[in-house]
């Protein structure tokens, strides 16, 4: 179980200030996206949100907790992904807060990828003569 329906909906309500909320399974865990960025993971009902250089400082106190990440040829990969504390699930104003700043790396990271390579048209094939 990545997230259960109960808590996939708590999400929506609390994040629909944001924009337009989906979510989707992606390699074990669900992506939380928002008007197409993902922003958060959830895996096993625990909420990570997306971090950056920006908005470190702001989640620091996530960092006591190990952020999501997977072991590739033995190094430990780290996904940029925080845990977000327990607490903030008895203050929605400040859970939203995290939200939008999460929100605002997601727009950071798109921003810093390269676009995607534009398929070339096929060229012509020569007639035989």
């Amino acid at each position: 179980m990545t997230v259960s329906e109960s808590y996939a909906e708590f999400l929506r309500e609390q994040f629909a200030p944001l924009g337009h909320l989906t979510m989707r399974p992606m390699f074990g865990a669900t992506g939380v996206f928002c008007d197409g960025l993902m922003f958060a993971v959830v895996t096993e009902n625990t909420l990570y949100f997306r971090i950056d250089d920006q908005n470190r400082e702001m989640f620091r106190e996530a960092e006591a907790f190990p952020p999501l990440s997977y072991v590739k040829k033995g190094q430990t990969i780290d996904l940029a992904f925080w845990r977000a504390p327990e607490r903030l699930f008895d203050e929605p104003d400040e859970l939203a807060a995290w939200a939008r700043a999460a929100l605002a790396a997601a727009h950071r990271v798109a921003a810093k990828r390269p676009a995607p390579k534009q398929r070339k048209a096929p060229r012509p094939r020569k007639r035989p003569s």
